[in-house]
């Protein structure tokens, strides 16, 4: 069973890159498990077409005793299995306590037994400083982790960060860091910036996905590119991303730059932007 996380900072295009990773590898005849982590729920839309009920929505409504995994695990486009752990309300609670009992309740029904998935996929919220989280990385659920970024200064940083969640958990011998993946989709093209950042932290850019209004057509229609384009150049690079990181045998501990590394790579940001201008 192939396992593996993608985090990222809010609205850096982590569920739009785990769906249709999710897509190409079903695509590819392989049976895929993907688990939201965003308290959004918003994971699973594109490959199911629409929103489906959280974990935490069932079990307030039925209680744990009463949940079957047809309340909370709906098949989408290839087959894929989806689940949404799901939150609190707004301004309630520990948004990370939704990946907690989402994965208990999954155990407790013996999910991963009956599905036998060849991959597991989950999508984790990345900029924010909750125990709940780092669930995945303590736990062990996952074997290899790949970061979500776009040239954004902001989203460097929340990069780095997990990095420092990364190495805490794998210096116990339980996750390492697979790989960088570049979303274009930022103020500024340039990859060069994100594939200095991850060569600083000991890794490289598994992956990039470029700018594309087809990203947000799909989307519109509550599918992934692979469904929706599946001919074109986009749909291509999510294939080509799904088997990289699928294949992907190289693992390292990340080694989280420093304030000041940050710092340098926010004013190379700035000055590309006004020679943009």
């Amino acid at each position: 069973m192939r396992k593996f996380c993608i985090y990222g900072k809010g609205g850096i295009g982590k569920s739009t890159t785990v769906s249709n990773i999710a897509a190409a590898l079903a695509e590819d005849k392989k049976k895929v498990l993907v688990i939201g982590c965003d308290p959004k729920a918003d994971t699973t839309r594109n490959l199911v077409g629409k929103k489906i009920p959280t974990v935490l929505d069932v079990f307030r409504k039925k209680g744990a005793e009463n949940i079957t995994l047809e309340d909370i695990i709906f098949q989408g486009f290839g087959g894929v299995y989806c689940v949404e752990s799901g939150g609190p309300e707004p301004g309630v609670g520990c948004a990370g306590r939704g990946v907690i009992t989402a994965v208990d309740i999954l155990n407790k029904l013996d999910a991963f037994e009956i599905i036998n998935p060849d991959v597991v996929i989950y999508d984790i919220l990345g900029d924010v400083v909750c125990g709940g989280f780092a669930m995945p990385l303590q736990k062990h659920l996952a074997d290899d982790v790949y970061i979500v970024t776009t040239c954004d200064p902001m989203a460097i940083y929340a990069a780095n960060n997990i990095c420092k969640g990364i190495r805490r958990y794998a210096n116990r011998g339980k996750i390492a860091l697979g790989g960088i993946i570049y979303n274009g989709r930022s103020v500024i093209d340039a990859p060069e910036i994100v594939e200095n950042f991850a060569e600083k932290i000991g890794t490289k850019v598994i992956g990039k996905i470029p700018m594309s209004d087809l990203i947000t057509r799909a989307e519109i229609y509550k599918k992934t590119v692979i469904e929706y384009a599946p001919d074109s150049e986009v749909a291509e690079n999510f294939r080509k991303l799904a088997n990289a990181i699928y294949k992907n045998k190289n693992r390292i501990i990340p080694n989280p730059l420093t304030e000041e590394e940050l710092d340098k790579i926010s004013e190379k940001i700035d000055s590309l932007i006004k020679q943009n201008l």
